[in-house]
């Protein structure tokens, strides 16, 4: 039996390369078996992979238990984790677009049937200013619903800068101040520090966040889950881009005559600047 010391936080395709050398040749068919089908082991048991690398159920358990797993469940909860944590899948061949097509309108359709949702609108149009932050992939979200929101309305904010910090744009929110927050997974650590601080500012706090964002959504005055996770590699932004695209439309039907006077009065400028075709 192969003996291997591997760090129990090691995703499995790291074990499996630094014990490959050391693995025999059946642990190694095994090994690579593993590899091959790593998005879909849910969908086996460990005795149907055990016949597809063509070796014994007992080396296969005996691969587990030198990779560091206690056996077949707990390698597919580990790669569960993976998934939750926003690791992008590994997708064999091309893509049923007809199927991702309809996961997406689903993900959509879940996303903006909420009662939140109207909340968080009423909110946004009555705030004396509102503050957009969002890190790492919730970045584009945050900009594009601040370049929705600031057609609507003024003193409308992105946080962080390039580059910069967000403590100074923290110091200026008041108990009539929004922020939304946008929290998809994959998020920076100091998420929820940051709204926290929102919240101890008096600000009423939106979290826009996935499931995996539960414990931020229930940091938050008013909370809009939204789900990134399809059928392809990489997490979509469909649904929150939807959303933030009928946040700012019902801000607009709130705000009324003013928010389409600055529609038009924006509109003018880009005219006069030639800034839009």
């Amino acid at each position: 039996m192969t003996v291997t010391t591997t760090r129990a936080d090691q995703r499995i395709d790291r074990r499996i390369a630094a014990a490959y050398q050391t693995l025999s040749p059946q642990e190694r068919k095994a090994a690579d078996t593993l590899l091959e089908h790593l998005d879909d082991l849910a969908t086996y048991r460990a005795a149907e992979l055990a016949s597809l690398a063509e070796v014994s159920k007992a080396t296969m358990s005996r691969l587990f238990r030198s990779l560091g797993f206690d056996g077949f469940d707990d390698v597919r909860d580990h790669l569960r984790a993976l998934r939750t944590a926003g690791e992008p899948r590994r997708v064999e061949g091309a893509p049923d677009l007809s199927a991702h097509a309809e996961g997406e309108a689903a993900a959509i359709a879940r996303a903006l049937d909420q009662a939140a949702v109207t909340e968080a609108v009423e909110a946004i149009a009555g705030a004396s200013d509102v503050m957009v932050a969002g890190w790492r992939n919730s970045y584009p979200v945050a900009l594009h619903l601040r370049q929705q929101l600031t057609q609507t309305r003024e003193r409308v904010t992105l946080a962080p800068a390039p580059g910069q910090v967000i403590g100074e744009e923290l110091a200026e929110l008041g108990e009539e101040s929004v922020v939304i927050a946008v929290g998809l997974r994959r998020r920076p650590p100091g998420f929820g520090e940051f709204v926290d601080a929102a919240a101890a500012s008096g600000s009423t706090v939106i979290v826009i966040a996935d499931p995996t964002g539960t414990v931020h959504l229930g940091r938050a005055d008013i909370a809009l889950e939204c789900p990134v996770q399809g059928g392809l590699a990489f997490d979509s932004l469909a649904a929150p881009m939807s959303l933030a695209s009928v946040l700012a439309d019902g801000v607009l039907h709130e705000r009324g005559r003013p928010g389409r006077d600055r529609v038009s009065a924006i509109s003018a400028t880009y005219d006069r600047l030639h800034e839009v075709e």
